[in-house]
């Protein structure tokens, strides 16, 4: 009798707990397709007539999603703080100069990526003297003090390319309006396999 109740007891316990083990759902598979890792180069070059004064490659990896929300951008940010002087009352001030890029990719298919660029970039070319008013701490009297500020220059653009595998595209050249330097940006996208 003993037997029989415990036996009964276990399959009612089974029973109880039956549908929590077999009812349970299974996990959902991600419906999205997965990304596709792509790397980027992106060459800004610099010249004056025919003489090329600069090429700077930036090389690195995103990810091309499906259009739609929260597609995922990549940074890079490379430079320097440069002190500027901003008055007697102002003290010195940093300014960052360098190069900033963000970059996303989509993916639509047919073996095309949209990749959009924010490119930004500045840098230091000479300096002008500033005349000062007689600076904070200075005793001595006489001709205010000359120093020397520097000029920053400066390049922002934002693009979209259609591109494909192995591609290079020389996507933007435009000319510094005071120094006559052409700056030409060009973009290498390859698909990581």
């Amino acid at each position: 009798m003993r037997k029989a109740r415990f036996a009964l007891a276990a399959l009612g316990a089974l029973v109880l707990i039956s549908p929590q083990l077999f009812g349970q759902d299974k996990p959902k598979q991600d419906s999205r397709a997965p990304s596709t890792t792509l790397k980027l180069q992106v060459t800004f070059a610099e010249h004056e007539g025919e003489k090329k004064l600069a090429s700077l490659p930036y090389t690195f990896f995103l990810q091309a999603a499906e259009p739609g929300p929260g597609s995922p951008w990549t940074k890079v940010r490379t430079g320097s703080r440069i002190p500027v002087y901003a008055g007697k009352d102002g003290g010195m001030q940093y300014i960052d100069v360098g190069t900033n890029i963000d970059a996303r990719g989509l993916a639509p298919g047919d073996g095309r990526y949209d990749i959009s660029l924010l490119l930004e970039r500045s840098w230091v070319e000479g300096d002008v003297l500033v005349p000062a008013a007689k600076l904070v701490g200075s005793t001595a009297e006489g001709a205010p003090a000359v120093f020397k500020e520097p000029i920053i220059r400066q390049f922002k653009t934002e693009l979209s390319l259609a591109m494909r595998d192995g591609q290079t595209v020389q996507t933007t050249q435009a000319a510094d309006p005071l120094s006559g330097r052409v700056l030409t940006i060009t973009v290498t996208m390859n698909v990581v396999k």
